[in-house]
């Protein structure tokens, strides 16, 4: 800092005013009451108007989005602090005091920064404080009140969600099956969703008087009714369909909040009983629910898609026939790990496997894995006709037709018999625009 001697006076030294340097800092809110506040290049327009007005030096422009409620968890504003403490700047320019801080901890950061005078002024939209003790008071103060705020805001939210579930009403997006009353004056209302409610209810019945299981619901929402949620569109998860089944609400009860032992009889209108209700709950214990495997499928693993060199992916799907019966399908496709758009083909696994008939027409195989494998098979024929059927009819293997026996593996075997078949063939197998190939190996 300078100092210079009014010589002509003789007067003691004088200190020279510090030039500020200013960081313009902007903080975008997440608070509720402050949605309708500037946003952050609102305000970074504004405080610019300002430095040119007043003309003030302004060495950096900081933005962010965080909120100011939680000490230290803002990372441009600890950034900020730092390059105060290292002196490149002296000085923060920001449209409000609570922009600064909503809690003690950034709150005191910032005083000791002017009370070790590394930070000279904080200018805010209509006011300015200095390194001075009433300065720095009122600073604390207005910081102070916007914590006071936060913190009443959060009780008053409390307790305005309390008053309402004394009432029977639901604080909250309403449950599948139900709707939210969009009525200013019946605000935590909720009425009956005609189109789903009754979907709801037979899901209920279902597990209760036809026994079925979760899974079993949750191919019939998804694959025949195609059932999807009001609120997000979209089909039911198999843990949405237990957490409907567990659900209170459904029979006019809940608690609030959850796990805290605080019930509360709703206003809103059942939809099922209570006796069915419990009746679910009973059917749902007896049923073990374990975490889902992957499910297997016999052709993935064993090749990879000739457009992006990613592995082969399948899924099943259900259709319900006209007659009644329930068809199955299971489609291979490119899994996209190498890239996401890749625009594999789809290819339904009965058209696969002949596929892979034509394929072993076509392409050398390893005859000697194929005739070991058949010599198992032998064997254990002859084991069975011998002990089972008391029996014996002598089969040689010459007179098995390795390709025939391998097409018969491809369309009735084991998952692990394909997949072992599939082994023998010389190359690496490739599926690109539905049809099969052999890439040689090296």
């Amino acid at each position: 800092m300078e100092t210079y001697t009014n010589a002509r006076l003789g007067s003691a030294p004088i200190v020279a005013t510090e030039k500020v340097k200013y960081c313009l800092y902007a903080r975008k809110s997440t608070e509720s009451d402050e949605k309708q506040a500037l946003s952050i290049e609102s305000q970074v327009k504004e405080m610019l108007a300002i430095a040119e007005r007043e003309g003030l030096d302004i060495i950096d422009i900081r933005r962010e989005s965080h909120s100011a409620k939680e000490s230290g968890q803002r990372p441009v504003f600890r950034e900020l602090l730092e390059d105060i403490r290292r002196d490149r700047f002296n000085g923060i320019l920001t449209w409000a005091p609570d922009r600064l801080s909503r809690n003690a901890g950034d709150l005191g950061s910032v005083v000791d920064l002017m009370d070790e005078k590394k930070l000279v002024e904080i200018r805010t939209y209509g006011q300015q404080f200095k390194n001075s003790p009433n300065e720095k008071f009122l600073l604390m103060i207005l910081c102070s009140q916007a914590k006071l705020e936060n913190d009443n805001k959060s009780i008053n939210v409390k307790r305005g969600l309390r008053a309402k579930v004394e009432m029977g009403l639901w604080p909250s997006v309403a449950p599948t099956g139900y709707l939210n009353e969009k009525r200013i004056d019946r605000k935590g209302y909720v009425m009956v969703d005609p189109d789903r409610a009754p979907i709801i209810k037979k899901m209920f019945e279902k597990v209760a008087y036809e026994k079925w299981s979760g899974r079993k619901l949750y191919n019939w929402l998804k694959f025949e009714l195609n059932y999807k949620t009001a609120t997000s569109n979209k089909n039911l998860s198999l843990s949405n369909v237990y957490t409907i089944l567990q659900n209170t609400f459904y029979y006019g009860v809940f608690e609030y909040p959850k796990n805290s032992g605080n019930w509360y009889t709703g206003k809103h209108e059942p939809i099922i009983t209570k006796e069915l209700f419990d009746q679910v709950q009973e059917q749902t214990k007896s049923q073990v629910l374990v975490t889902r495997k992957s499910k297997e499928f016999a052709f993935t693993k064993i090749m990879i898609c000739g457009r992006c060199g990613s592995g082969i992916s399948a899924d099943e799907k259900f259709k319900r026939m006209k007659n009644g019966n329930v068809h199955r399908y299971v489609y291979y496709m490119c899994a996209k790990s190498k890239d996401k758009n890749c625009k594999g083909c789809y290819l339904e696994e009965k058209k696969l496997i002949q596929e892979f008939k034509k394929l072993i027409d076509s392409v050398g195989i390893n005859e000697q894995s194929i005739r070991e494998k058949i010599t198992r098979e032998i064997t254990r024929i002859k084991k069975f006709q011998s002990s089972v059927l008391k029996t014996k009819q002598e089969i040689e293997i010459g007179e098995v037709d390795i390709k025939n026996f391998a097409k018969f593996i491809l369309k009735d075997g084991e998952i692990q018999e394909k997949r072992e078949l599939l082994d023998c063939l010389e190359g690496k197998i490739i599926l690109e625009d539905k049809e099969l190939r052999i890439q040689k190996k090296n």
